[in-house]
């Protein structure tokens, strides 16, 4: 007895030392190695327990080959075994195999249990395998699971995630006891398939229910608060996170500010950001997105300079939204700076930061660094090329812009919509009518690409400056959707350029209709009747917009010396350098009058005196942005502006004689077009 006591007591305190270092976790490959080695040692190879916490110590140390090793030396590995793989294989990210495993599971003849099915079911809703999660939810009917709650829940994901809707809503109505993850699981579907408002009602029906939604939940109905503009809806959920406590939420304020922005309510937004006790570098970038999306891309700066003083690092959210305020206000040196603060390779190596980096020299018309950007990119989506066809399509580089299209093409590279609205706006640049019209056509017959407004919006433009109002118009009665104020603003473009005052009244009833409050409709009209000088009918048009409340949006120019963007109203004098501006602006128009320069007085509003007219449009903003820059700017620094309104045709006149007479390049970019002016001509060709 004494011998089989001394033979038996080793085995047995080796077996507790390898129970507690397995229990105690393994810390390397080797310790892993060393105690898979001893379980064989022992002679322990049927010990499931044993083998089950060596599988999940390897899946921990993230050896997937030589867990399937171990697995597959076991002789009769049972389900509890299989549960072990399966779970780790999803753990691990490796959905397939853990399809693969369930599988042999079956071959095995062995009957899944409800630990199983949570996990293989979140395999197949993974790999979208709508096939075999339906056989399972068979499976799971017969054996009697489908009143556990975790096993209809990962039925309900499985639908949700494949688009089935109401198989998941059915799933749903059939749980005895909703939990949290079960609601998320089907508001989430909801969101994925678009369904934003059914989510956002859903969310009301867990609250009515009692339930206590956590933050995850609030996140992602924020989300669809956020598609559907409603704010309404979005102002009660951050009341009841404010009441439930959870308000403080980091990932719970970001998305109220994600929410804020989207609607359109940056205060809203600004508000949330500034109570947040704690703000990460998302937050960050989303205050400076929403800037970005509401048409402020000064104040996206100022909280950028705010952010860097604040130690804070940018990350690609924060610098798109940097770069696309920069490319907004035409601010190309902070561009640069801006840039400068991540690694040059990020750019080429990440699509999304490169692109818009592209589109930052673009809208800057610095094409050719646009174009170096490019041609050193590691990977070239469609997003990719697109940006850089359109940049040279705004750029003037029409041809180029087509010769690149023919590369995408031999690529294999699918085009979109965004690269035909590239190639349309290059046919309307430079007034390629016949082209335009071959690309418009061979969206539908030969990339089976259905053309959307804003390409029927690109025709018309395209047609209306051409002078074809006729054809112009029967595109619009002919459309297969409702023409919006794009398409009748564009139209109406077109009748101004050619003065046809009886299509631009149709159209201006149009955009009323559409868009009662934009000061620009009325303005483009007054200008067509002071051109055919029907001054009666431009002086009702007036009367008209003050009676309705409607002002008329100033006009403003933005151009940036020393990276800083400098602000320009017409006839404003609160710059501090106002009296040099005008002082060297009359100095301008001196040596422009010399050169037999006349002002272009037509589109003036109002039958007033000529002499008042020439002083009305000689202190557009535009061109107080490039005397400034005159003074300002070296010699040799480009003169970049960008204006929040179509130039007019007196200032186009006027700013190609002021690159001609000082021999400085200036670049301006408007709503309608980019205008490059080097010695006295334009890069749109006068082609207005």
């Amino acid at each position: 007895m004494t011998v089989i006591t001394n033979i038996r007591s080793p085995s047995i305190s080796n077996v507790l030392k390898l129970k507690k270092s397995l229990l105690d976790g393994l810390k390397s490959f080797w310790h892993l190695k060393h105690a898979h080695g001893h379980l064989l040692r022992l002679g322990l190879c049927d010990d499931s327990y044993l083998l089950h916490m060596i599988l999940r110590s390897s899946f921990a140390l993230g050896k997937i080959n030589y867990t399937k090793l171990i697995f597959h030396q076991i002789k009769h590995p049972n389900i509890f075994l299989f549960n072990t793989m399966i779970r780790g294989m999803v753990s691990s990210d490796c959905f397939e195999e853990a399809t693969q495993y369930y599988k042999l599971m079956r071959i095995e003849a062995l009957l899944p249990n409800n630990f199983t099915y949570p996990f293989v079911l979140k395999a197949c809703a993974r790999l979208m395998d709508y096939q075999l999660g339906a056989k399972i939810h068979t499976l799971v009917m017969k054996l009697g699971f489908h009143y556990d709650v975790y096993v209809n829940t990962s039925l309900l994901y499985l639908y949700a995630k494949c688009g089935n809707l109401d198989d998941a809503h059915r799933v749903f109505d059939d749980i005895p006891d909703k939990n949290v993850v079960s609601w998320t699981a089907v508001i989430s579907g909801y969101i994925g398939a678009g369904q934003f408002r059914e989510a956002v009602d859903m969310f009301k029906s867990l609250l009515e229910m009692g339930s206590r939604p956590d933050c995850f939940i609030l996140v992602r109905v924020l989300s669809a608060c956020a598609q559907l503009g409603d704010v309404e809806s979005g102002e009660w959920i951050h009341r009841y996170a404010d009441e439930s406590g959870i308000g403080r939420n980091v990932f719970v304020c970001t998305s109220l500010i994600d929410m804020y922005a989207k609607c359109g309510y940056m205060e809203k937004a600004h508000s949330v950001f500034n109570e947040m006790a704690e703000k990460d570098i998302v937050s960050w970038s989303a205050m400076i997105q929403g800037y970005v999306l509401n048409g402020l891309p000064k104040k996206a700066l100022d909280l950028f300079f705010q952010m860097k003083r604040e130690n804070v690092k940018p990350d690609c959210y924060a610098m798109v939204g940097v770069l696309s305020s920069c490319a907004s206000l035409g601010a190309l040196d902070l561009g640069e700076w801006a840039s400068s603060l991540i690694d040059r390779t990020e750019f080429l190596e990440n699509p999304v930061l490169g692109t818009s980096l592209i589109d930052m020299y673009a809208k800057c018309g610095n094409m050719w660094s646009a174009w170096k950007i490019f041609k050193k990119m590691k990977e070239r989506d469609r997003v990719v090329w697109n940006s850089v066809i359109c940049g040279l399509s705004m750029n003037g580089h029409v041809e180029a812009a087509f010769t690149l299209f023919g590369q995408v093409e031999k690529l294999g590279v699918h085009p979109d919509g965004n690269t035909f609205i590239g190639l349309l706006c290059a046919c309307t640049h430079s007034g390629l009518v016949d082209e335009g019209r071959r690309y418009f056509n061979s969206m539908k017959r030969v990339f089976s690409l259905m053309p959307t407004v804003e390409h029927y919006g690109c025709m018309v433009d395209l047609l209306g400056r051409a002078g074809l109002l006729d054809e112009a118009h029967w595109l619009i009665e002919t459309m297969p959707m409702e023409a919006n104020a794009i398409v009748w603003g564009a139209l109406l473009g077109g009748c101004r350029l050619h003065r046809d005052t009886q299509l631009a009244e149709h159209a201006l009833k149009q955009l009323i209709l559409l868009e009662p409050w934009n000061s620009g409709n009325y303005v483009l009209l007054s200008n067509i009747y002071s051109t055919n000088r029907k001054w009666n009918d431009a002086e009702k048009l007036r009367q008209q917009m003050n009676k309705q409340g409607i002002r008329k949006t100033p006009g403003c120019s933005w151009t940036e010396v020393d990276g800083a963007v400098h602000e320009f109203f017409v006839g404003d004098k609160s710059h501090p350098l106002s009296d040099r501006i005008y002082a060297k602006l009359d100095e301008l128009m001196k040596e422009l009058r010399a050169a037999g320069y006349v002002p272009t007085t037509d589109f003036v509003l109002f039958d007033i005196e000529q002499e008042e007219k020439e002083h009305f449009i000689g202190y557009h903003s535009e061109k107080l942005a490039i005397a400034f820059g005159l003074i300002s700017a070296p010699s040799k620094h480009v003169i970049r502006i960008v204006k929040n309104l179509r130039v007019c045709v007196d200032c186009h006149e006027a700013i190609k004689l002021i690159s001609k007479i000082t021999g400085r390049d200036i670049v301006v970019r408007d709503t309608n077009r980019f205008h490059s002016f080097v010695e006295g001509s334009c890069s749109c060709g006068d082609y207005w």
